[in-house]
């Protein structure tokens, strides 16, 4: 039998363990500096302090472009062998900063200097307390708290007079060891309560109260799962916002479908705010969804579900976004209130992006009871991995890079320009009406109260999808036999549909039939786009939820919606097919497939300010702009794929023709692999009968091979060391040449792993944004010494099979078994059954064998690195 606990990426619940044997164990695992003692205590940390390349000396920050009128200075640099790499900032009520290493380099307090020439220093001091791996920090109350990851949460208070923190308390809380887990800690505004963010990898709290009701899946076709197995087994809510007490006891969850959010901020109004990741591994296929600003508002379900399962973002049962962004790496979010800024800066929701070096400005508008918003590059730098930033007590901006061994800077942001930086003051606007209303609606959430179906019914109806949002939650939180009376008497369209959707998430299988009979009624034809939408949605609800129509009935509503295909809206026509296909309507083959043929061209996304700052990216993006794929067709090829029953042999022909056609497209890292999937479930429902017409055409490969030769590496090689490939790579002599370092990157095994300008394996991850991502030093690092530092997506793991044999390898979940990578890029995965498997253990040892470069002479590793530095780009200034 499988140990689920052991099975990485699978949500399990948490373990209740005695806090002081957790805490004991904490102190134990903590790695301290030579020579210094990390029990609590009165010791003397070192003090490090810095303000230029030599005493007196300001840092000017190089390859940093922010808006006019704004200065950049680099405060400090962290020796990352001594210090490690930082991930998070908090600061107390006297103004100092604290931040936290990544790993088990520990805590530091950071005090700021002014010297007489006005220069600005950093003193930074280690903290006492053994406390580490912090992803949020959080001044809250006269103490620091810490959400580390992996641990969950930590007090840290004062004991004594001296005011140092030097005691220190586990207060338990999810815990979770992966990139998606413990993330930011937020205080309220007005001291209530402690703000957790963790992302979709993270548990949820042992008990905890509600504001979302009963989240499912609610997918009505089969799912496909990651194509290399990432998030295999987690689902929903996701990543989620809670909200708990200075003793983490009481908690509420707030908001949930996030993929891996990793900060919330409050607007000084009290609204709160977020930037959610992206799926990058999605890119091309018809549930990619682009980082987003999020309204974190009470009740709300965001939609976040693994693999293909993601939402629509014009689903009736997910609030809008503020604005969809684009591919980033989201980390830290703040607003600008109390910076010495502009008051348009006072005012911005200020957002970090790690991958692409990037802090936005966003500029929010009042929309109702929510908000849109224009974005704004304020800082940029290449590469510049930004993980946090705060506003001082002096008015500047400061920011931390970091994460992942990446060298940590601190920066300051000051503004030198003329405008004027007199606080702001925060009156009502166009919005305050709306959102005092979506408030009062929200007071009804969590809980039945008599007094919320009579307020909230009414604005069921609302034109605003965040006012009639939070009346439903209020409503689906009340008894059904209070309030189904009115939902039949119903007739305006809006109510119809929106409560609706409440009587399918709240109502039990005997509803089915109202819910029927309720729809039933509304004249489809005639309802607006985003009121068919949201009539098709209630509708797949009530399917997912409360069971299927069956005989006559069935084909009654089958036969309408074969009727209402070729909608003028598109987004009608696609969940028109998802639901016949999920009726089993062989009729819709025909019509998909007319559909697809009379679809858009792909379009391009508007992701042209990406290629221009980061003209090292040349990657993924950069191959989609180029080349894009039709996702528009993917979705109804994915839908068609499960319908087993009415084809013809020209369709059979034509629909994998199309699939074939997809692939000579560009997408992201998954494309390929869910096209490959998609062929290979939609040819398990092929009889013998038609295979043989179509067996050469579902031969055709899909991955893309490289059209160039590829020759042995020349060498004479050596064993490279960090330092020694650092000195020829930053050579300013020396061949970099684009063709050499493409047949290197081949022909030294890394594309057997890698996908890098559109070929390559999917083992290891995509390095097209390695260049605008990683110092060159990082790079050469992560090359000869692979173990030093391995995301969980791409560890290695022991498999222990029920045989007694036991597999090392990169391990890719599947439905039913698991594939097994080994450390032999050449070998075929190992398939396993996933009964065959006892446990499946991590182990610290790279996917990628050591030594890979070292058959290269210094003209083929130059060239390599030049090669990875330009993304692809045989243009690039590298090479020149």
């Amino acid at each position: 039998m499988v140990n689920i606990a052991r099975l990485p990426h699978f949500q399990i619940s948490p373990v209740r363990v005695i806090q002081a044997f957790f805490l004991s164990i904490f102190l134990l695992t903590v790695s301290s500096n030579p020579g210094q003692d990390t029990a609590p205590g009165k010791n003397n940390p070192e003090t490090l302090t810095t303000s230029g390349k030599d005493a007196g000396e300001q840092k000017a920050a190089g390859a940093i472009h922010a808006l006019p009128g704004f200065n950049v200075e680099l405060i400090y640099e962290v020796p990352r062998n001594q210090q490690g790499t930082w991930v998070s900032l908090a600061m107390d009520e006297k103004g100092r900063m604290i931040a936290s290493d990544e790993y088990n380099q520990g805590m530091y307090w950071i005090d700021l200097v002014t010297k007489d020439d006005g220069t600005i220093s950093a003193n930074v001091k280690k903290s006492i307390l053994p406390a580490t791996g912090a992803q949020g920090l959080a001044w809250y109350k006269g103490s620091l708290f810490a959400n580390v990851n992996g641990k969950g949460i930590f007090r840290m208070s004062k004991s004594g007079k001296d005011g140092l923190l030097d005691e220190m308390k586990f207060l338990g809380g999810p815990q979770s060891p992966s990139d998606h887990g413990n993330h930011a800690l937020v205080p309220a505004p007005d001291g209530s309560a402690l703000y957790v963010v963790n992302g979709n990898h993270t548990p949820l709290p042992e008990k905890y109260s509600s504001r979302v009701l009963n989240w499912q899946e609610d997918i009505l076709l089969p799912r496909q799962w990651d194509a290399q197995g990432h998030a295999l087994g987690i689902l929903a809510p996701g990543g989620y916002v809670a909200r708990t007490d200075r003793d983490a006891k009481n908690w509420e969850i707030i908001s949930v479908g996030y993929r891996n959010t990793y900060d919330i901020a409050f607007h000084p109004n009290g609204e709160i705010f977020t930037f959610d990741s992206d799926m990058e591994w999605d890119m091309g296929m018809p549930w990619y969804r682009p980082t987003r600003i999020l309204q974190v508002v009470s009740g709300s379900d965001y939609g976040w579900r693994s693999g293909s399962g993601k939402w629509k973002d014009f689903y009736e049962d997910s609030p809008p976004a503020v604005l969809n962004v684009g591919p980033a790496s989201p980390t830290g979010v703040l607003f600008g209130t109390g910076a010495k800024f502009p008051a348009k800066y006072q005012r911005a929701f200020f957002a970090l992006d790690w991958t692409y070096g990037t802090i936005y400005a966003f500029h929010l508008k009042p929309a109702g009871a929510g908000y849109t918003a224009t974005a704004e590059e304020f800082i940029s730098g290449k590469p510049l991995a930004v993980v946090d930033a705060l506003i001082g007590k002096d008015g500047a901006m400061y920011f931390i890079t970091g994460g992942w061994y990446n060298e940590t800077k601190l920066y300051r942001v000051t503004y030198t320009g003329t405008e004027s930086t007199a606080p702001v003051s925060y009156q009502d606007d166009e919005g305050t009406e709306a959102r005092k209303l979506r408030h009062r609606l929200e007071s009804f959430h969590g809980h039945p109260d008599p007094r919320a179906v009579p307020f909230a019914w009414n604005y069921l109806s609302d034109e605003d999808r965040f006012i009639r949002y939070a009346a439903r939650v209020a409503i689906e939180f009340q008894p059904v036999p209070t309030w189904i009376g009115k939902l039949k008497a119903e007739t305006r369209p809006q109510a119809v549909i929106t409560g609706t959707v409440a009587l399918a998430r709240a109502g039990k299988p005997a509803h089915l039939s109202d819910a029927l009979q309720i729809l039933g009624k509304l004249d489809f034809p005639a309802l607006n786009p985003m009121q068919k939408l949201g009539y098709l949605r209630a509708l797949s609800l009530s399917l997912m939820r409360l069971g299927e129509p069956e005989g006559k009935e069935k084909q009654l509503w089958s036969d309408r919606l074969y009727h209402w295909l070729g909608d003028k809206d598109e987004r009608v026509n696609v969940e028109l097919v998802r639901l016949l296909v999920r009726l089993n309507d062989e009729r819709v083959i025909a019509r998909a497939l007319a559909l697809i043929h009379s679809s858009p061209a792909p379009q391009a996304p508007d992701w042209g300010g990406i290629i221009e700052r980061n003209n090292s990216y040349g990657g993924t993006i950069k191959r989609m702009l180029a080349n894009p794929p039709p996702a528009n067709q993917l979705e109804y090829l994915f839908m068609l794929r499960t319908l087993k029953n009415g084809w013809t042999t020209e369709q059979r022909k034509e629909y994998f023709s199309l699939i074939n056609q997809a692939a000579d497209a560009m997408g992201g890292e998954s494309y390929w692999g869910f096209l490959e999937r998609m062929r290979d479930e939609a040819l398990l429902n092929v009889p013998d009968s038609q295979r043989e017409a179509i067996k050469e055409i579902t031969a055709v490969p899909i991955a893309r091979a490289p059209s160039f030769s590829i020759n042995p590496i020349i060498g004479p090689g050596r064993k490279w060391s960090v330092n020694d490939a650092l000195q020829v790579v930053n050579a300013p002599s020396g061949k970099r040449d684009y063709e050499l370092g493409r047949n290197t990157f081949f022909a030294a095994g890394c594309a057997s792993c890698h996908r890098f300008d559109g070929m390559g394996g999917n083992i290891g991850p995509d390095l097209g944004s390695v260049g605008n991502r990683f110092s060159v030093q990082k790079i050469l690092e992560d090359i000869i010494h692979p173990g030093q530092s391995v995301s969980d997506l791409y560890g290695s793991s022991s498999v222990k099979l029920s045989s007694g044999r036991s597999v090392e390898g990169l391990v890719v979940r599947d439905t039913g078994f698991i594939k097994v990578y080994t450390r032999n890029p050449d070998r075929a995965p190992e398939i396993v059954p996933l009964e065959e498997v006892v446990s499946i253990e991590p182990i610290s040892i790279s996917q990628m064998p050591e030594g890979l470069i070292n058959g290269l002479n210094a003209d083929e590793l130059r060239s390599l690195m030049a090669y990875l530095l330009s993304g692809g780009d045989r243009d690039h200034q590298v090479f020149r």
